[in-house]
């Protein structure tokens, strides 16, 4: 057990957790709703720290960032647990892993030899994803110091339902993230056992801090394809992270507890037709599409050319469109 960040103690040896809005008060010997931090005779701890229990190496594509370090691999990393509970949840497995099985799993890897396995295989970012990164952010937070010095950039994959000190401290050391907004407020609190304010106070935070910010809104059948919400979603981005923010609209697939039917190409196109009212680069995922590439919102020139997840190749000059000289938004190395 390592000591966890961002709680007090209460009476009674209680402890109040303040990582995510949740704000759980935990009894002696009890986890928190993530199952992954315990009180231990008072103190707070974390269960996964240097615990991972999924490595992978990944298209930054993948995560989706399109516009982050375009045709680069990633070094991903995960630890079970998570402080909501998708009931369509892709990676239940692992996330919901403490919940159903009353345990911790994982391989004993420490933040040096994190750093040391991106160094050796030359990638340059760490991707923390698959699960929810707020409940491992220790073990975040002591790789990332670790990574910085050696040149290698920090992304999330999160739900965005993390609290406003804990992303605050992580300034300079979060670089990108790509936030998975759900849906109205209703769908939060049906699906996913969470509500959405926090999401969105947690993406101008983002934003304050300096962090590359793309969203993901996969789509399921009559529970998130309303017009209205995709409409609603679309202008608040546009109106408070700006026009130039990627989104991502994703087919869902029956998983978990959830057996809608799959989302069907059209709904993603009308969705995606809903957000190029708002918003520059609008993509459709899980799926092979004509809208998995980068256009110019200027000229229209293909500028990304992906097949699926994988960048093929890329026009950008110096993050620049090379036909009218747009500067696109994004943090771009040179040709791949």
């Amino acid at each position: 057990m390592h000591k966890a960040m961002f709680w007090s103690s209460k009476a009674d040896k209680k402890v109040q957790c303040h990582l995510c809005p949740r704000e759980c008060i935990i009894d002696v010997g009890k986890t928190g709703f993530c199952g992954v931090r315990q009180n231990s005779g008072g103190s707070l701890y974390s269960l996964v720290y240097a615990k991972p229990v999924s490595i992978a190496i990944d298209p930054i594509e993948k995560k989706p960032l399109f516009h982050f370090l375009p045709g680069t691999r990633t070094l991903s990393i995960a630890t079970v647990g998570c402080n909501l509970a998708c009931k369509h949840c892709q990676n239940w497995e692992i996330s919901q892993y403490p919940r159903l099985r009353g345990k911790i799993a994982g391989e004993d890897k420490t933040p040096e030899q994190i750093v040391e396995m991106a160094v050796k295989l030359g990638v340059p970012s760490i991707s923390w994803t698959y699960t929810e990164p707020t409940v491992f952010y220790e073990f975040f937070y002591d790789t990332a110091k670790l990574a910085k010095k050696r040149g290698i950039k920090q992304v999330w994959v999160s739900n965005g339902f993390t609290s406003i000190e804990p992303i605050k401290k992580a300034k300079g050391l979060i670089d990108a993230v790509n936030i998975d907004w759900k849906g109205s407020n209703k769908f939060y609190r049906d699906v996913c056992s969470a509500w959405r304010e926090p999401i969105k106070k947690a993406l101008l935070t983002y934003k304050e801090i300096g962090a590359w910010i793309e969203i993901t809104n996969l789509i399921i059948p009559t529970l998130n394809d309303s017009t209205k919400d995709i409409e609603q979603m679309c202008k608040w981005v546009a109106e408070n992270l700006g026009k130039g923010t990627p989104i991502h609209f994703s087919a869902y697939y029956p998983c978990y507890k959830m057996d809608k039917p799959p989302t069907p190409v059209a709904t993603l196109e009308k969705a995606a037709a809903i957000a190029e009212k708002h918003l520059d680069f609008v993509y459709i995922g899980n799926t092979f599409h004509d809208k998995n590439h980068t256009f110019c919102p200027k000229c229209h020139k293909m500028l990304i050319e992906r097949l699926g997840n994988s960048a093929q190749k890329t026009e950008l000059v110096d993050g620049k469109c090379p036909g009218c000289g747009e500067k696109i938004p994004g943090v771009f190395r040179q040709k791949v």
